[in-house]
């Protein structure tokens, strides 16, 4: 096991399951009945659906390919789709990923500072807070692929969510954030991604799905990471950015 794996697994089993705005324990099954209990559904607001636990598109990846830069999409809620099957892979907080050599000292004084906490102490912290952090491995049928969701580059806004190897750098690590220090708050329940390997801490870059596509749009549409909009305003991407998870067979 690698020094990154070694420090990663002594933290606290997190996952990124929303419903209160924190994380709980995996139980049951995900996506396809093969992909087991260590498999989650994550997916948008703007297609969150009407029913509880019911959203009418996921994160899938394009074609089931499983190679490096296969584009992440969204894609209707199947349960036998093996491309909608995740796992997470690493997760903790965002010091632990900075302990771990996997995020810059400037992200986590941002997001993951924690005052008197010894040797990965900060002499002072851009916030007081550690939020949660992790990793998405494509697991089709639920056999892990070694393939994260991830940038092929250091985070700007507009580059394309695609596949990278899991556990090498910042650009497959998110931070599930919801505080959004000047912008106004997520929704209950929901949370933006952030990824780790971003440089703008102000105004981060997230997760998000092209606010001009829709998801049976050919060609499909890749997400990409884009500056944070604000919510409930028509004008930014808002509800494309606001994201939760579940764990459980998809309807």
């Amino acid at each position: 096991m690698s020094i990154k794996r070694t420090v990663l697994a002594a933290v606290a089993a997190l996952t990124i399951i929303g419903g209160t705005g924190a994380t709980g324990a995996l139980s049951a099954t995900a996506a396809t009945p093969s992909c087991g209990g260590s498999c989650i559904n994550t997916y948008p607001l703007e297609y969150s659906g009407t029913h509880l636990n019911a959203p009418d598109f996921v994160l899938d990846v394009f074609r089931q390919g499983e190679h490096v830069g296969q584009p992440v999409i969204l894609f209707r809620a199947s349960n036998a789709d093996p491309a909608e099957d995740w796992t997470i892979t690493d997760q903790g907080k965002a010091s632990d990923f900075y302990a771990a050599g996997m995020l810059s000292a400037a992200m986590a004084k941002s997001y993951g500072c924690v005052k008197g906490s010894g040797q990965y102490e900060f002499p002072s912290c851009a916030t007081a807070v550690n939020d949660d952090a992790w990793e998405l491995q494509y697991a089709p049928l639920g056999v892990d692929s070694g393939l994260c969701m991830g940038l092929a580059s250091t985070a700007v806004s507009g580059e394309k969510v695609t596949l990278q190897p899991c556990g090498t750098t910042a650009k497959t690590v998110w931070i599930q954030d919801t505080r959004l220090t000047d912008h106004s708050p997520v929704p209950p329940g929901f949370w933006v991604a952030i990824n780790g390997s971003g440089t703008q801490f102000s105004n981060p870059v997230v997760l998000t799905y092209p606010g001009s596509a829709y998801p049976t749009d050919i060609p499909r549409q890749s997400l990409v990471v884009k500056s944070l909009g604000q919510f409930s305003n028509p004008n930014f991407d808002d509800d494309t950015q606001a994201w939760t998870a579940f764990q459980g067979v998809l309807p």
